[in-house]
């Protein structure tokens, strides 16, 4: 008792301290006992763990499930994660959910930030019913078949709508386009494409820039640009191709007054604190527009957590200060998860996890969290303006198309704070205006062999050999191609003949001399590595082009040594005509002596085959293309001199046991066919379209090969031109401007075979089939009737003479008693001279 009064702060220590022990004992066990009763629910997460954004989403969502089961202690599951690093690599994306799959026997998988990583653990995810969740993908229509796919990303189609009224609110009415040549970038790029088509923003050049694209390329084509007149730029590219593209743009003066750029929110999410202070300065009054978080108590005590929670060596070695939107993204899913994994272990819950996750709904810390259609969209945006090395923010975007500058997006406050442009100015830039005074000269490389002038035609001085005059079927669907493009055409001559490959080469490796090529250029996969083609202008394919024969041979062979095709006139021409039909179906082994017979099953076969053929799908061919026999080891096969594609094409056909021979003019077409130098040509399209417009009785089209592409204009790599160009050509074809130009400069009827797939074969289409064999039958029957009565007449004259000397005797006898009455010629004496004359005979 005395210890206890003289040492009681003693005391009072030692039972709390017994206290607690006996606290965290029973604890301990009581940790025990749940953690053996609890469920593990096994996640896969699969990220690019070298990355800035793998790091910031693994530790955003072993963050949150802490936090989630701190609060919810007495849930029955605990969702455990197991990591595996992708490297970026989307094969590598796969084989890694695979594993996570066999081996750890995920229930869901969350990562897959690419398109293609996407469709990956997609299709990953029907075959093993799994939900796979991607973070900050593009909306694509590819990814919406697959039913065990979420997504956590942006509104494409509102953020569309908010870069084109913003375009719109400054009277813009045309931009150009900068983005990554990337499947992930031009596939999210095409709701915002479409939405300026709609609203009447013409995009007047786009230009694609690859990681592997060197500053010189940018310089070359920013130049081109501004060069054009161009100043606004909506920018669609990654915070690494960004850092090189505006330190290009601030050298080239475009950085200044009178220009504007514009960030589409996919540019803007991948944007960290990590961009160097140079690049920042350089992006100086650019505006962008940003998914937009909104501020919570919640998610600035969060990021203060997560910022503690990182390695010293990530901070120092990534500089990562700021969460990113995806981090945010991956936090609110990792507790959709969780939350899911309980529920649909509940008793008398029948929910799979997706379903589960697809009906989950609480405050996160993107704001209000509910998919749909599995997607987590973000549909209200922060529009930003980048001022020295940081961002300012002047206004917000809502989905229900309204701009406001307060944060709670009032529709009282439609107005933008003031934007700061490039330069410093708070004066709007104008847009682009280019004038007449103004026009650009296009240099255009234009193939001058002039060996089918009806394509082609260049026309030299003879003393300078500079170009007075150019014209042609290409070159005038060139010029109405370019036409509203208000550019001054200078055509340049091509002098190294019909290697157009080296064309291709001279036009990429030459950027600072030409722009351009034009004339019989076909498009194929190897000139397509030095240039960009625009849509073809002329047919595809390659046609094969034979002599029409007209002779009639076996009977000339035949008449001097077979008796059969011997004797009278009339007896050799029905043998003649016979024998043609008969061999058509090998019907002339009886023998048919009369020539009016052999006249009627002619006509008949004849009706028969074309009928039969005719309900084969044949008759088409039958009638238009005659069948041409050669002996393949003794002729030759004509194409175009230098062509490498009728060369390939001969090569990979039956033909190729035949020998070739180069060919260079129309004329050269014909005059090869007409003395049988050649047994056909094979060259492609256009060449014999000009052959049938110069030649027009004398040839057919045997067969035609969709092998080729075409002609195209040639453009140097990344040209804006080539889209113009292009659209150009679709309206001219659409508008039947370019059959005009055809009918123009080929005006002749075409040689190719139709397609009648589309009118049904009716008996009404052969009337003048059946015409011929009724005429033909009764012209005949009524030969047979005039031979029978030249036969017969002798007969036919006696028995008329005697039926009328009998019908005259009777009317003679009639005459006689009618004017003479006689007294027998009452009842009983006519029975008497009936009795006499019977009597008499």
């Amino acid at each position: 008792e005395r210890f206890c009064i003289q040492n009681s702060p003693l005391l009072l220590f030692l039972l709390v301290l017994l206290l607690f022990i006996s606290n965290c004992f029973a604890s301990s066990q009581n940790d025990d006992v749940d953690e053996q009763v609890r469920v593990r629910v096994r996640v896969g997460l699969v990220l690019d763990l070298g990355s800035v954004e793998g790091k910031i989403v693994r530790s955003s969502v072993s963050m949150a499930l802490s936090d989630f089961y701190a609060i919810h202690n007495d849930y029955k599951t605990r969702v455990s994660l197991s990591v595996r690093n992708s490297h970026g690599e989307p094969l590598l994306t796969l084989a890694s959910a695979v594993d996570l799959l066999q081996t750890e026997g995920v229930e869901a998988i969350i990562g897959g930030n690419s398109l293609l990583e996407a469709k990956l653990l997609g299709e990953l995810g029907e075959k093993a019913r799994v939900p796979m969740i991607s973070l900050d993908s593009p909306i694509s229509c590819s990814l919406s078949k697959y039913s065990h796919l979420i997504q956590a990303t942006h509104d494409s189609a509102s953020e569309a709508k908010g870069i084109t009224s913003f375009i719109n609110g400054f009277d813009w009415n045309s931009v150009a386009l900068v983005y990554e040549d990337h499947d992930d970038w031009k596939d999210s790029m095409q709701l915002l494409v479409d939405h300026f088509h709609e609203n009447n923003v013409r995009i007047k050049s786009k230009i694609g820039f690859t990681v592997s694209s060197s500053e010189e390329s940018m310089m070359d084509r920013l130049r081109k640009l501004n060069a054009l007149g161009t100043t606004v730029f909506v920018v669609h590219l990654s915070k690494v191709m960004a850092t090189y593209l505006f330190p290009c743009a601030e050298k080239l003066g475009m950085m200044g007054e009178g220009f504007a750029w514009i960030l589409t929110t996919k540019s803007m999410n991948s944007f960290l604190e990590s961009i160097d202070d140079f690049a920042k300065e350089t992006m100086e009054g650019v505006v962008g527009f940003k998914s937009y978080i909104p501020m919570s108590k919640e998610l600035h005590n969060f990021t203060l957590r997560w910022r503690k929670s990182l390695h010293v060596e990530e901070v120092i070695g990534t500089e990562i200060t700021r969460l990113s939107i995806s981090g945010i993204w991956a936090h609110d899913i990792a507790w959709a998860l969780a939350s899911a994994a309980e529920v649909i272990r509940m008793p008398n819950v029948t929910s799979t996890l997706l379903e589960a996750i697809t009906e989950s709904k609480f405050k996160g810390l993107s704001g209000d969290f509910q998919l749909d259609d599995r997607k987590l969209l973000s549909d209200k945006f922060e529009i930003v303006n980048m001022i020295g090395s940081g961002e300012r923010r002047i206004g917000f975007w809502n989905f229900n198309g309204s701009f406001s500058n307060r944060r709670h997006l009032s529709s009282t406050h439609n107005n933008l704070e003031t934007i700061i442009w490039p330069g410093g100015s708070t004066q709007s830039p104008k847009g682009s205006s280019q004038k007449q005074s103004d026009r650009k000269k296009l240099r255009v490389l234009v193939t001058s062999s002039n060996r089918f002038p009806r394509l082609v035609n260049v026309t030299t001085d003879p003393v300078t050999h500079d170009i007075t005059n150019v014209d042609g079927f290409c070159i005038e669907v060139f010029n109405a191609s370019i036409a509203p493009f208000n550019y001054e055409v200078e055509y340049i001559r091509w002098r190294n003949g019909s290697n157009y490959d080296n064309l291709a080469y001279v036009l990429n490796s030459q950027k600072d001399k030409y722009d351009a090529a034009v004339g019989d250029i076909t498009i194929t996969w190897n000139r397509s590595t030095y240039v960009d083609f625009t849509l073809p202008f002329t047919e595809m394919g390659l046609g094969i082009v034979a002599l029409k024969e007209r002779s009639i041979i076996v009977w000339l062979i035949e008449r001097h040594e077979n008796p059969e095709f011997q004797g009278s006139w009339s007896q050799q021409i029905g043998v003649m005509l016979w024998f043609g039909f008969s061999t058509l179906v090998y019907a002339h082994r009886e023998r048919l002596k009369h020539n009016l017979s052999r006249f009627v099953v002619t006509v008949w076969i004849f009706a028969v085959l074309i009928l039969v053929t005719s309900y084969t799908a044949t008759l088409t061919s039958m009638m238009t293309v005659q069948q041409i026999r050669f002996n393949s080891n003794k002729n030759y096969v004509g194409h175009l001199s230098g062509s490498q594609i009728a060369k390939a094409a001969l090569a990979n056909s039956s033909m190729q046991t035949m020998r070739s021979l180069g060919l260079n003019t129309s004329e050269d077409y014909a005059g090869a066919l007409l003395n049988k130098t050649v047994s056909l040509i094979v060259s492609e399209l256009p060449y014999l379209k000009v052959v049938f417009r110069d030649y027009p009785t004398d040839f057919l089209m045997v067969k035609k090969q969709y092998t080729t592409n075409g002609f195209g204009f040639m453009f140097q790599k990344g040209s804006e031109l080539v889209h113009n160009v292009s659209r150009e050509i679709s309206q001219l074809r659409t508008s039947e401007r370019l059959n005009e130009m055809e009918r123009k400069w080929f005006d002749k009827p075409s040689p190719f075979p139709t397609d009648d797939t589309s009118n049904p074969i009716t008996l009404d289409r052969f009337r003048g089939l059946f015409m011929i064999t009724g005429v033909s039958f009764a012209f005949a029957l009524a030969v047979l009737f005039i031979l029978w009565l030249r036969e017969k007449w002798e007969i036919l004259v006696n028995s008329v003479n005697i039926f009328l000397s009998r019908r005259l005797r009777h009317f003679r006898i009639l005459f006689t008693r009618t004017i003479h009455p006689s007294p027998l010629d009452n009842t009983i004496g006519e029975n008497a001279i009936q009795m006499a004359q019977r009597n008499r005979r």
